[in-house]
């Protein structure tokens, strides 16, 4: 018992120092609070008019911040459904076999009647030896949580907490609020910065909060800016940041747009149809997380083309018909309605034009 003991008060001090970055930012947020509306509105300004206007502002966009924060750091992340998951005589068949293409051999007879088009480098099918379950697409295994994340996109220790499917809006809005905060903070407090290098401002207290609410809001702002824009563009080529690292693979081989849609739907994705839910940290993103649609991209439109691109092509188109064909959920089937078929790419160059080698596009309609 003592071993056992020991692990449990182990990851129990661990759990505890988890969460000192979200105290660090938790207190940030107060303190800047405080500054903000004590300091600096109420000592400081004298107009009512522009007083009023900016704690209007602020506590609407600070409001709005806070809901989106502790959405992203409490809402749990969502682990793959149980028809993912081993039964107790596949896992008792899969433990007698000791040759990796035996195994392989019982985990593809039991993912072909599964939504799974995605593999390891390799070509295997993705396997989790710990949850004891096939990945879904999209999925992958947080250390740090000891699970399997649905689309899975990084695990932040500033909301410690995983951010994947069931956050992902949440953890955007997050990023969206905080920088809003953080520039309309920079921005207010500019008159009054200036004023305190001017001597304008009255020698009090709050000359040291204006001073460095200034400092810190708009070094935020930078650090904030750049995550924000280059989770913009995840958002828009629908990819997370581990596919943006490494791109998925599927049976013609790595493709990183392969679950490109397009910006509309991609972005729908994510934030859902109802343009009213958009701003709000409430759950709308489509589909259940465990099987998605894909856009094949069968040529790479940035490789350079090939006189054999076009029977290439054919034969990867042949090879995608074989997946099993399976019916897809209410709000995927949403996102495929519109067109047949579409691409990234769907601007494509003169160059692209001119050629007789134009990318083959088919869809993978995913359960």
């Amino acid at each position: 018992m003592a071993p056992s003991g020991s692990r449990s008060v182990k990851w129990g001090c661990w759990r505890v120092l988890y969460w000192i970055p979200v105290l660090f930012i938790a207190l940030i947020v107060a303190w800047s609070y405080y500054a903000y509306v004590f300091q600096l509105c109420i000592e400081s300004i004298e107009d009512t008019g522009e007083k009023a206007v900016y704690l209007l502002v602020y506590h609407v966009i600070f409001i709005m911040f806070v809901w989106a924060y502790w959405q992203t750091i409490f809402t749990k992340p969502m682990n793959p459904l149980k028809e993912f998951h081993l039964s107790h005589s596949d896992k008792e068949l899969l433990e007698r076999e000791d040759r990796g293409e035996s195994q392989q051999e019982i985990l593809r007879r039991i993912a072909k009647d599964l939504p799974i088009y995605t593999r390891t480098n390799s070509g295997a099918i993705r396997f989790c030896d710990r949850c004891q379950l096939l990945k879904p697409d999209r999925c992958h295994h947080c250390s740090a949580c000891d699970k399997c994340i649905l689309k899975m996109d990084h695990h932040c220790p500033w909301v410690n907490n995983c951010v994947g499917f069931s956050n992902y809006k949440f953890f955007m809005l997050f990023l969206t609020y905080s920088l809003l905060y953080c520039l309309f903070i920079t921005a207010t407090d500019l008159q009054y910065f200036i004023k305190f290098w001017t001597k304008g401002l009255p020698d009090t207290q709050a000359k040291f909060h204006i001073l460095f609410l200034f400092f810190s809001a708009s070094m935020f702002s930078v650090s904030l800016a750049a995550l924000f824009i280059y989770h913009c563009w995840l958002v828009c080529k629908n990819r997370s940041t581990l596919e943006a690292v490494r791109a998925p693979v599927f049976r013609h081989g790595p493709d990183k747009n392969g679950f490109s849609l397009g910006f509309s739907k991609n972005f729908r994705q994510v934030f859902g149809d109802e343009v009213k839910y958009w701003p709000l940290p409430v759950f709308s993103s489509l589909g259940d997380g465990c099987s998605f649609p894909t856009c094949l991209v069968n040529l790479d439109p940035e490789q350079p083309s090939s006189p054999t691109g076009s029977s290439s092509a054919s034969k990867i188109a042949a090879e995608s018909r074989q997946f099993p064909s399976k019916p897809l959920r209410e709000s995927q089937s949403r996102l495929l309605t519109s067109t047949p078929s579409w691409s990234e790419n769907e601007g494509a160059t003169e160059k692209d034009k001119k050629g007789a080698n134009n990318p083959v596009l088919t869809i993978e309609n995913e359960a």
